[in-house]
Order: C-alpha cells, then structure tokens, then sequence
C-alpha cells in the first residue's frame, strides 16, 4: 500500500504517537531527537511507543518497519508544520469534542474512570491535559491534508480510463447485495403507555432529589446502554449534537441541576448538568421508552396486513402505499427505496443490513412481500415493517456497470494520491529537514527525505 493512503489509516494515529508518549515521558531521562521538519521534532520515544502499540498486536516491528514508522512521522510531521505556516486552526469545541470522544473510548478500554487514572497514574484532569495537545496537532493535519487534495474531482471518462488501467486480480470482490423498499408502522403510543413511563421517570427523579446518585439510577434503570455503563453521562458536546428537544432543556440547567421529564424522538429523559464549557455541555441522562402491550403491537401489525392485501389485490402499488401510508419519513417520499448510510446507494450487502431486516429478505424472491415483522428504527425504537425485494446483485468482481461509485471513489483516491505524493515531494525540497544519521539509510518511499 502507498504511503499516502497510510498517511490517515487512523484518523489519529498521531493521537496515539503524542499520547503514548506524554503518558510515558517518565521513562525516559533523556530523549534523543531523531528529525527536524521545519519546527517540529521527532522523537526517540516516538518510534519506540509505536513500536510497543504494534507488539502489543502481535507484531514485531523490525528493521523496515522502523523505517516505515519513521517515514510516516516525516509527513504527519511535515503536514503539520505547513499547517502552522497555512494559520490554518482549530477550534476549542472541535478539540474538546474530539478528546472526549476519544476518552470514553480510552474508558471502555479499562473500564471505568477510575481504572484509566491508576493505569497511566495520573488524575483525569491531567489526562485531559496531555490528550488535548494530541488532539489539536491530529486535526491540524488532518485539516492540512485536506487542504491538499479537496479540490480533485474525476470525471466519468476518468473513472473510464482509470477503470481499464486496473488489473482484474487487483479489483475488489463485491458481496451479494440488496436492494428494497418498506412500508413502516409505529405502534400506537397511547396516552396510558406515556403515562406509566411518565410515572417512572417522575419517581427515578425523585429518588435524585431526595440523595441518590444519579449516575447509579442511570446504570440501574436507563434504556441508553452506551451512556448507562457511565452513569448516564455523555461527555462535552455542543448544541447541534443534540436534538433540539434536547438541548434546549440541558443547556439551560445549572450544576448538578436535574431537569423535569424530557420527550425527544428517542423517549424521554430525566437530565443532569455535570459541568459547562464554553458552547459546550456535559451531562447525564436517564432514557425510559414507552412499553407496549401486546394488543398495541398487534395493531400494528394488522394495519401492514391490511396495506399488503391492497397490494397483493393490484389496488396500489408497494411504492405508492409507501407514499401513503408509511410513518417512516425517510423513507416514504421514495416509495419506501431505503438508502444504506455508509455506501450512499441502494444496495446493501448482508452485514449492513438490520438483523430482523435480513432474517426477511433472505427468504424473498425479487418482488415478493414479506409478512409484516418487528424490527427497530435509527433510534432503537420498536417498529414494525414489511418489505419487498427490488433487485438482487450476486457476488462478482466489481464492474462498471454495477460497481460505478465503487470505482469512482477508487479513482478519485488514486488521482488524491499521486497529488499528495506530489505535494510531499515539493515540500521537502523546501523544507529544513535533518535525520539522525541512523534512519539515513532507510529505503523510504520519498527519495527526497535525506537531503
């Protein structure tokens, strides 16, 4: 693989080079500098914290592997200080954002706040600390990388030529795919289903008010399993990655404050303010949905049954019953045609699609209607469906025909490529570079690295 495609195979690799390295300073009584690119130094303690991370993989770096290691922190290293001769910055809020994703992570690794403190033998305020710098000089590369090569565009007789250039063992092998419309129905939410959850929520709150902790209510009892395993807490986010119903509540509370009952699209909520930022908050939630009895969901069901015998009767196309009667606004407007989020297209292979929705479709023949069946929304909310099966693509090497965007992007990161390897190889000629004699003489991809 080129080394430019390496370059962000982890969108912060260089997150985990600068944060292993400030975590294990200590070690180290005296670091030798092994580069200079521009302002910017590569360190000793660099190379060898990357090559702890690879064997505690399972990898033994050895001789090449340094040297690709090395080469790879010459770019990022390289991007990074164009990036402070650009000005080009980041915000606050992106940084802060970034580093508490990139927290919650580090704390499912170990599992729990208290484990990461006495891992790395520091107080969460300084792991914080230490995370930040990373984080800042992991987007300004980033941002810098995408300086270079957003303005590539290809076009389709590009994709053409670039298409006939590839050898057949070197295209990709494309799973059997789907494509498929639905009707969707919510079970009726009915005044007593919100009311009992309503109930729940209002004691839980009160339990709060009167000394318990919040966050052993929202492990005990909160419906959100991502955020429960932390006691409800969602780490600093800004207004917009919220819903609004939402946001406007938690934005508005105070510390410690608890809020009154929260109705959103996911299901209601009972709201803590942990700490406020900036445009920032942190807080903590208890999500309770509404239950349903059996005869709701049977309701459901039964109207699909209705819709699909209108369908089978030749009353009303799938698409046009879609159109009409499903809830799902998505979907809908399309005739029901659902879209796959990661490709952008209509297809599907079998591990991007819903369990409940490929337990379905696996028994279907092109055009055939399924039985209605309980799935679930983006939200996790009960729902239930049918589909009929549009189109089936069996497994093949990809094409033009069937493959077109699959191929276009595969052109459009060549042509960003060769643009980038470009960039690299000027920059370096313009450049204060100096390598330790020891990586002189590595067989590095850009001849231009030793000067």
């Amino acid at each position: 693989m080129k080394l430019a495609n390496q370059i962000l195979r982890n969108s912060l690799l260089l997150v985990t080079f600068v944060f292993w390295h400030h975590f294990s300073s200590a070690q180290y009584v005296i670091d030798q500098i092994l580069a200079i690119v521009g302002n910017e130094k590569i360190l000793l303690s660099d190379i060898e914290q990357e090559e702890l991370r690879m064997k505690m993989q399972g990898f033994i770096p050895e001789g090449e592997v340094k040297c690709h290691i090395f080469e790879e922190l010459l770019t990022q290293k390289l991007l990074l200080n164009q990036a402070q001769i650009d000005s080009i910055s980041v915000t606050d809020v992106q940084v802060e954002g970034e580093m508490e994703r990139r927290l919650k992570f580090f704390i499912s690794q170990v599992g729990s706040e208290s484990a990461l403190e006495k891992y790395f033998n520091k107080s969460i305020f300084q792991i914080r600390e230490d995370l930040r710098l990373a984080i800042r000089e992991s987007l300004l590369t980033q941002q810098m990388h995408e300086k270079v090569v957003s303005n590539i565009a290809v076009t389709p007789s590009d994709v053409k030529k670039f298409y006939k250039t590839i050898p057949r063992d070197s295209l990709p092998t494309i799973p059997e795919q789907y494509e498929y419309r639905q009707i969707v129905i919510y079970p009726p939410a009915s005044d007593e289903a919100k009311l009992l959850v309503r109930e729940k929520m209002l004691e839980l709150r009160e339990r709060v008010l009167k000394g318990e902790r919040f966050a052993t209510l929202a492990v005990a009892y909160s419906e959100d399993r991502a955020s429960a395993s932390r006691g409800g807490e969602l780490g600093f986010q800004t207004r917009d990655q919220f819903v609004k119903s939402f946001a406007d509540v938690a934005f508005n509370l105070k510390d410690g404050q608890v809020s009154q009952i929260v109705e959103t699209e996911y299901g209601f909520h009972i709201i803590q303010m942990i700490e406020k930022r900036g445009d920032m908050v942190n807080v903590r939630h208890i999500l309770m949905k509404p239950t349903y009895t059996v005869d709701m969901l049977a309701k459901a069901s039964n109207r699909l049954d209705s819709i699909a015998n209108l369908i089978k009767a030749d009353s009303i196309s799938f698409a046009k019953a879609s159109m009409y009667f499903s809830e799902d606004k998505k979907t809908r407007l399309g005739g029901g045609l659902v879209i796959n989020p990661q490709k952008g297209t209509t297809l599907f292979e079998k591990e991007q699609l819903n369990p409940a929705d490929y337990y379905a479709i696996r028994n279907l023949s092109v055009g055939e209607i399924s039985d209605p069946f309980e799935s679930r929304d983006d939200h996790a909310n009960v729902i239930y469906k049918m589909i009929t099966l549009t189109r089936v693509i069996p497994q093949h090497v990809a094409n033009l025909d069937d493959d077109y965007a699959i191929i276009q992007q595969m052109a459009k990161g060549y042509e960003q490529q060769q643009v980038f390897l470009k960039w690299i190889a000027d920059k370096i000629k313009k450049t204060y570079i100096t390598i330790d004699p020891s990586f002189s003489n590595c067989d590095f991809e850009n001849k231009g690295w030793v000067k």
